[in-house]
């Protein structure tokens, strides 16, 4: 799955997108993983407002792709940090095009920000959209470039991985950082990712089953919830919104047979452990 899919694909639901959100807002919900930067510019404050009355913070991976440039994203969201938690990253889907003076000048931008960042990210592969040997090996030699960075700066990693998930599991073990596997999908390899770090389960698990059977394997212990907005929205037609994130939560419940409010707990206490961010 990449983040950048289509913002309204999602399963045959037509019903209210906030159906259980109300239900849940005392429990004060936390989205990992979100791109508030990229709904259109002049939505972002709107979906912003609307987030806080349902979350009680949003992880923001503020990453390079194409025109979404870091500065400018930067500068949207930065009146907005303390309820928005930013990393910073370069997307493998621009990793592929092999630019590095474009790498240069975002890892300027990172290492000049790096006090203010909570992890680097979302880097990662993406061999689904890199279909050519040249554009899987500009992947690669980015996300190791980008977590080295992150290991001399003493910063975890959030990764993107579709359809190069060994390859990324195997990468962050090399590299001796703690990841966080965003959105992760491939059910095989969901321990071996657990043992490297956190996984994300998205809003996807209402109507992706490989995220359902991954979402069985993983322990809360070792688990996020996320919606990846405005992207994988888990209503047809319908831009994701943090709010959903409610959503994921709901499917783990009946999954794992586990109240929200423990969810929710072993969710704060792993964005406590991984993110260093108290809430």
């Amino acid at each position: 799955m990449s983040v950048f899919d289509d913002p309204g694909k999602g399963m045959e639901n037509t019903e209210n997108p906030e159906f259980d959100s109300a239900d849940l807002r005392e429990i004060k919900l936390i989205d990992c993983h979100a791109h508030m930067e990229l709904y259109r510019k002049s939505d972002v404050e709107k979906e912003i407002r609307r987030a806080k009355n349902c979350v009680r913070a949003v992880f923001d991976s503020i990453t390079e792709y194409r025109k979404a440039h870091v500065h400018k994203s930067w500068e949207l969201l930065k009146n907005h940090f303390g309820f928005i938690f930013p990393t910073l990253g370069y997307h493998p889907n621009e990793a592929k095009r092999g630019n590095w003076e474009k790498v240069e000048r975002v890892e300027k931008f990172l290492l000049d920000h790096a006090k203010e960042i909570v992890a680097v990210g979302e880097i990662g592969l993406d061999f689904y959209h890199a279909t050519a040997d040249r554009e899987r090996e500009n992947q690669l030699r980015i996300f190791r470039h980008f977590l080295s960075i992150a290991s001399e700066l003493d910063l975890p990693v959030v990764v993107h991985a579709r359809e190069a998930e060994e390859i990324a599991i195997r990468e962050v073990e090399r590299a001796g950082v703690e990841a966080y596997f965003h959105a992760f999908a491939e059910d095989e390899l969901a321990k071996r990712a657990q043992d490297a770090g956190y996984i994300g389960i998205s809003t996807g698990i209402a109507f992706i089953p490989k995220v359902k059977r991954v979402a069985e394997k993983v322990s809360l212990e070792r688990m996020f919830v996320e919606t990846d907005s405005p992207f994988m929205s888990p209503f047809r037609g319908v831009t994701n919104n943090p709010c959903n994130v409610s959503v994921a939560v709901r499917e783990l419940e009946r999954l794992k047979s586990t109240e929200a409010d423990e969810i929710v707990s072993a969710v704060l206490k792993n964005v406590r452990d991984f993110f260093g961010v108290e809430l």
